[in-house]
Formats: structure tokens, C-alpha cells, sequence
């Protein structure tokens, strides 16, 4: 058994004991406008930036409520988030099973006397996914002994049962819907090759039936977009009325023109996961390959990193797969220069919550063409061209279109700056979650109230 399992379990079984707490640098900022500053927890079962884009929310959010005063707990399994030092982070270690080069071999004795352990370690040898459930259960033990530490928790859509246990304690509950994972199991399975995949990764989804449930108990619920909103209420039932709109912010400081940087006029960006159906990679490379035949010299670069899978069977197959390329491992700041590099920023998914990379390319000023899948239109406004989703034609065309009108990518790219530094701003939405938590802060006092009436 590996160290790093051995130092969870360790966690694990001693459940009651205090959870590693490392505390903030520097003093705390005061509060806006008077108020008191809020003590807010907020949950993540994994949060490193690495993971995606709720690893990306957490690190913003957290760091721009603190920008207002307030005193942020992040709470979070492995693998772990990258905070603003003016940030708490209270580690909660779990199995960590998918960074175990040998998960299945990993069961030991000491698992049957731990529960939660034992269901994690079982469900991944199943194919299943529970770390959403097992965190939360190991979140409302935690909690238990800090309760009277925070005024308010504000989910990161763990949507888990242990967020219900923790509002029945006491504590008021927000929750945040990004979209509805419905979304990504029916894409998943509809691009799963065999009929043996598709049984796997509906077996991998189970989670949903808890993050269903638990959504539509909980008051208030943050979503990200109006497209958001929609869909939450389609596919998980939940109350509209419920629901509060507070769309994400960009680094607009990070993500910025960088005028030192040469813009090239042969080379198409992306970032997306190659792996995930969701993110529409394979349509651009349909594309690109089309453009390929007018246009040898043209260059695609995706932020991402190719696996085995869907998008390299479909490289071999075009023939272009050295004419890809893909960049991992990359800083912010490398993100930042590719996009000041780039002729044109693509999004091509086919559906999205938000988009965070749709955002920062236009933060960056580089001129952006999207897809109408999720909230991308909302994210892009008139700032650039929207296309249909699971369209390469359409993609191929609009890429053209651009590449071959100079003055338009210039009107775009500095369109869209001028949309993320108007709209999209983290102090605005640190504030909006403030209003809200004082809101639901303010309910659960009446509701009390009420309930000793």
C-alpha cells in the first residue's frame, strides 16, 4: 500500500480528531460598507485547478470574497486546491483512489471497520464514482464539532447528502449548480463505442441520483447561467423560484492583451479536455481537417492533453494527428501568451455551464468563435461569432470567415476585452454571493425562530 494511502487511512479511522487546518497569512481585510464580515465554508470534494473548472471556481471565489473581508474556509478532498493565501484550507483526506496505480489491490483489514472506506474503495472497484458522497459524509463529521466556526456554507456542487445533515445541524446551506451532470452522462454515452462502455459509464454516474435529490432540497441554489437555469430545472426538477443567478467571474488580471506578444495569422487555439465528449474537440478537428485542404499552413493547438480515445481514433483517421498539437503542464501565464499568440480562440463544445476558456481568450483580446452549446452565448454576447454545436461545417466556415477578415478579428478581439472587464468581474460576483448568504443566513434565523415559536 502506497504512503499516501496509508496517511489518509490513517485520517480516516480517527474521523473525530481535528482535520488539518492551515491557517491564512496576513491579516484580514476589513468589511465593505460596515457589514460584518461572514465566516464562510466553502466544500469541494476535489479542488485542485488541474481537475477542471470547479477547481478553477474555487480558487477564484474563495480569493474574491476574501478581496471583501470575509474569513473563507475551503474544505476539500484530495487533490487539493491552489488558494489565496489570505485563504484557510482544511484538508480532508479520502482514499484517493485515482491517483493509486493499483486501486483494486488496495483494500485492506482495517477498511471493515470504516464504513465510509470501505463503500469508497468498493464503488471505484465497481466502476463506480462516490467520492462526492463519501467526502460529504466525512464533511458532516468534521463539522460537527466547528459548527458555531461559520455563518453560512456555500456548496461547490458536491450536492451530497452530508450538505442536508449539515443544514438539519443548523448551518444555512447555499448550494451551486455549474450544470446539471445529467448532461454530461447522456453526451458520455452517446459517443461510448461499445455496448460495454455505455453500461460502465451509466454505472459511473450513479452519483447523479443523490445530486438530483439533495438539489431539490436545497434553498437557495446558485446557478451560473440562464441556459443553467433551464436545465437544472428540466433535468433535476428544482423549483425555479429557488434558483439565483450569479454568473462566474474572469481573471481579468491574469487574462489580459499583452502588447509585447506577436499575434500570429496562422493558428487556431482551444482548451479542452480530448477525453470528454462534452467539450466538442473531435467537431474542431473535423474542421480544421476540412480547412487543411485550402489552407496547409494553418495550425491548431489545444490546451489539453490527448489520450487514447474517441479524439486520437479520429486523428489517425483524418490523417492529421502530426498536425495537432497538444500542450499540458502549462502556468496561467503560459495560457495567458498562447492566447496573445493565437489568430482565433475556438470553443467548440457542445455544451457548457459557462466556459471559462471561452472568457479568459476574450479577456485576452483575442477574437473568439463559439458554439450555441449551454451558456456560451451568454458568455460571448455580441463579442463574437456563435455557431450550432456538433457542427463542423459551420465551424470550418466561420473559422474562414475570420481568418480572412483582419479588421473583424480586430473589432472582436478588443470587443470581447471590453465585455469580460464590463460583465464578468469577481467583485462583482463576490458580492452578489455575499447578498445571498446574508439572505439565507437571515431565513434560517426566522425559520428557527419559527420552529421554538
Amino acid at each position: 500500500m502506497s504512503q499516501v494511502l496509508e496517511r489518509n487511512a490513517a485520517a480516516e479511522t480517527k474521523l473525530e480528531e481535528p482535520v488539518e487546518r492551515l491557517a491564512p497569512d496576513g491579516p484580514r481585510l476589513a468589511a465593505i460598507n460596515g457589514d460584518r464580515p461572514l465566516r464562510i465554508l466553502l466544500p469541494s470534494y476535489r479542488s485542485n485547478p488541474t481537475t477542471g473548472g470547479q477547481g478553477v471556481y474555487m480558487r477564484h471565489v474563495s480569493k474574491a470574497l476574501a478581496e471583501l473581508g470575509h474569513q473563507v474556509d475551503v474544505i476539500s478532498g484530495p487533490p487539493y486546491p491552489v488558494l489565496d493565501p489570505r485563504v484557510n484550507l482544511i484538508k480532508l483526506p479520502s482514499l484517493d483512489l485515482y491517483a493509486n496505480p493499483h486501486p483494486i489491490r488496495s483494500i485492506r483489514p482495517w477498511m471493515l471497520g470504516s464504513p465510509i472506506d470501505l463503500f469508497e474503495w468498493w464503488s471505484h472497484a465497481t466502476g463506480g464514482f462516490s467520492e462526492p458522497y463519501t467526502f460529504g459524509e466525512r464533511m458532516a463529521r468534521y463539522v460537527r464539532g466547528t459548527l458555531d466556526d461559520y455563518d453560512v456554507c456555500h456548496d461547490n456542487q458536491t450536492l451530497c447528502w452530508g450538505l442536508l445533515k449539515m443544514r438539519d445541524m443548523g448551518m444555512p446551506v447555499v448550494g451551486t449548480i455549474h450544470h446539471p451532470i445529467t448532461m454530461d452522462r447522456r453526451i458520455d454515452i452517446e459517443h461510448a463505442r461499445t455496448l460495454q462502455l455505455k453500461i460502465l459509464k451509466r454505472r459511473w454516474y450513479s452519483f447523479l441520483n443523490m445530486q438530483i435529490k439533495v438539489a431539490r432540497q436545497l434553498d437557495p441554489l446558485i446557478v451560473v447561467s440562464e441556459s443553467t437555469r433551464r436545465d437544472v430545472v428540466r433535468e433535476f426538477g428544482v423549483d425555479a423560484a429557488k434558483t439565483k443567478l450569479v454568473l462566474h467571474g474572469i481573471d481579468h488580471l491574469q487574462f489580459r492583451p499583452m502588447p509585447h506578444v506577436k499575434r500570429r495569422d496562422d493558428l487556431i487555439v482551444a482548451c479542452a479536455s480530448a477525453d470528454v465528449p462534452l467539450k466538442g474537440l473531435i467537431y474542431l478537428i473535423r474542421a480544421y481537417a476540412e480547412l487543411l485542404k485550402t489552407r496547409p499552413e494553418l495550425k491548431l493547438r489545444v490546451i489539453g492533453k490527448l489520450r487514447e480515445g474517441n479524439t486520437s481514433y479520429e486523428l489517425r483517421q483524418l490523417g492529421i494527428m502530426d498536425k495537432v498539437e497538444f500542450v499540458t503542464g502549462v502556468t496561467d501565464e503560459d495560457i495567458t501568451t498562447i492566447y496573445n499568440e493565437a489568430t482565433i480562440a475556438v470553443s467548440p463544445s457542445v455544451y457548457e455551464g459557462f466556459g471559462f476558456p471561452c472568457g479568459e481568450a476574450m479577456s485576452c483580446g483575442t477574437p473568439v468563435i463559439a458554439t450555441n452549446g449551454g451558456s456560451l452565448p451568454e458568455v460571448v454576447g455580441d463579442a463574437g461569432i456563435v455557431v450550432p454545436h456538433s457542427n463542423p461545417p459551420a465551424l470550418a466556415n466561420a473559422i474562414a470567415a475570420m481568418l480572412d477578415d483582419p479588421e473583424m478579428r480586430a473589432a472582436y478581439g478588443q470587443a470581447g476585452r471590453e465585455r469580460i472587464l464590463a460583465e464578468f468581474k469577481w467583485e462583482r460576483a463576490a458580492r452578489e454571493y455575499a447578498d445571498i448568504y446574508r439572505q439565507t443566513i437571515e431565513n434560517a434565523d426566522n425559520r428557527l425562530e419559527r420552529a421554538r415559536a
